[in-house]
């Protein structure tokens, strides 16, 4: 093939890559973008769970008997989560007559004040506009092959970054010569090829690291991953927690205070699969502390290893990443829609001009 051939060959992927997912890749890229910076936006859109009156915090037993007050009465409790730092407490219960179902059960999260356990918000785990967002942007909203199809589309982009690049790349001249801002006469071309350029890495990143979140088994396989022991975690995440747990919440949280000293950032009640209490101590690389229900015994586990699909989340979400990647995954986010949008009209111009060629061609043959 020749390189006008290889070249044309390419910009037919680029292009009908772009046109027949771009109603896909919209949506997914916007809603990725505005997730960098969730809990942001989510103390603009629910400001009424974020009205504390201090930091300091008291007996964890107390914020689960204020959650219980405003619970249906076979909710059992899942998890209370501390706040960081001037941020609410958080109580997540799952209904105790839940069915099965293929996906984790829904919560229902009682927002509390750290100093008095007043009940700020209640909400279920599915309902605001932050929750969709993730479920557009995790399975586009649609049930069992959702998360497939977002994860093939995450493949399909890093073809699109390969291809745009190497149509970006001059004919003619010193690659530098890309970075002119007139490359022709139109704006929307002109912006498709400069944003396309400067997005295309960080893009490519963040599209391999997509479709890892949605293909763990693939490419951990292909990184070496050892196989998770055990429950996997879709079936952890519909586990149910106990409804009368054989050790009690102050014994096991002594225990774990006593096996390892610190700041408890979050408490996770014993399962019908784990009967054992949680307690993460500490943020950030936080450490966490096992209580066996039936004995009370505590163990605290060694520092978690970062395995890669870890690491694929965080560059993923921007998780512990810094402010800059985080900016960067934000325009990651919104300048590919630009280049859908600017791509859709820059290919119905051309369907124009090649009809008024093929018109004039006719007009001469006649």
């Amino acid at each position: 093939m020749t390189k006008i051939g290889l070249r044309n060959f390419w910009f037919q992927v680029h292009k009908w890559i772009g046109l027949v997912l771009a109603i896909l890749i919209i949506p997914l890229c916007v809603t990725g973008a505005a997730l960098v910076w969730d809990e942001a936006l989510d103390h603009g859109l629910n400001p009424q769970r974020y009205a504390v009156s201090g930091e300091r915090t008291i007996d964890p037993q107390l914020y689960v008997q204020a959650a219980r007050a405003v619970l249906k009465p076979d909710d059992r409790i899942q998890s209370v989560t501390l706040p960081k730092s001037d941020g609410p407490v958080v109580v997540a219960a799952i209904p105790g007559s839940a069915r099965p179902q293929a996906g984790p059960p829904v919560r229902t999260n009682v927002w509390l004040d750290p100093p008095t356990a007043r009940v700020l918000d209640r909400a279920s785990s599915n309902s605001g506009l932050i929750r969709a967002m993730h479920m557009i942007h995790g399975s586009m909203m649609i049930p069992v092959w959702g998360r497939s199809i977002v994860g093939w589309l995450g493949v399909a982009m890093l073809f699109s970054c390969f291809t745009g690049i190497w149509l970006w790349w001059p004919t003619v001249g010193k690659w530098v010569r890309g970075l002119r801002w007139r490359r022709h006469r139109n704006l929307d071309t002109n912006l498709h090829h400069l944003f396309g350029f400067w997005i295309a890495l960080p893009l490519f990143v963040l599209s391999l690291t997509g479709a890892w979140i949605s293909f763990p088994q693939v490419f951990g396989a292909m990184s070496g991953a050892q196989p998770q022991k055990g429950p996997d975690r879709a079936a952890l995440a519909r586990a149910k927690p106990l409804e009368a747990p054989k050790t009690s919440l102050d014994g096991a949280m002594a225990g774990a205070r006593k096996a390892l000293p610190g700041e408890i950032a979050m408490i996770a009640w014993p399962t019908d699969l784990k009967p054992e209490w949680t307690f993460t101590i500490g943020e950030g690389a936080a450490r966490q502390v096992k209580v066996d229900d039936a004995t009370g015994v505590a163990k605290a586990m060694p520092a978690p290893k970062e395995d890669t699909a870890r690491l694929m989340r965080r560059i993923h979400d921007g998780t512990r990443m810094g402010w800059l990647w985080q900016v960067v995954i934000f325009l990651g986010g919104l300048l590919p829609a630009i280049l859908a949008v600017t791509g859709v009209i820059m290919w119905w111009r051309a369907r124009g001009w090649k009809a008024e060629l093929k018109a004039r061609q006719r007009a001469k043959v006649a």
